[in-house]
């Protein structure tokens, strides 16, 4: 079985990262028999792009072979992605390693897979700030410059 975790610098010590789509790397681990039998650790060619970075990272993970991903958050394009690929979700907190929540998940202790914004990045729907359009919601990039919050400009 292989599993994905989303990490900050990555391998069997470093804490799962809430971000899925946003993650700088992710750690690949390899089980067999309830054994971990192989670890590396990839960047995530999601990482810095301006949009589209969790479709991305679970384009990656599904051409990498993951079974699982365990993160902290999904968002709704990547969630959607990996669903529809027939890869499972479960979401760990971020204090646990990922050896911790592989060994978790092993167990059946980790909880089906949390919703998040996708992205988080600048931006969004719904009332934005002004004639500038930094809305204030969910990280799409579909502040329309028609919000009713304060102007300042």
């Amino acid at each position: 079985m292989r599993v994905i975790v989303p990490t900050l610098t990555g391998g069997l010590d470093d804490r799962v990262n809430p971000a899925f789509g946003r993650t700088p790397t992710f750690t690949i681990v390899d089980v067999e028999n309830g054994e971990i039998v192989n670890v590396q650790v990839v960047p995530n060619p999601g990482y810095s792009q301006p949009r589209g970075a969790g479709v991305t990272a679970a384009q990656f993970v599904i051409d990498n072979g993951a079974d699982v991903v365990i993160s902290g958050e999904f968002g709704p394009n990547s969630h959607g992605a990996l669903q529809a690929a027939g890869i499972r979700m479960a979401t760990a907190p971020a204090n646990m390693t990922v050896r911790e929540a592989i060994e978790a998940f092993l167990r059946g202790e980790l909880s089906d897979p949390v919703m998040g914004p996708e992205g988080g990045g600048m931006g969004g729907y719904g009332p934005g700030m002004g004639s500038r359009g930094m809305g204030r919601g969910m990280g799409r990039g579909r502040g329309m410059g028609r919000g009713r919050g304060r102007s300042g400009w």
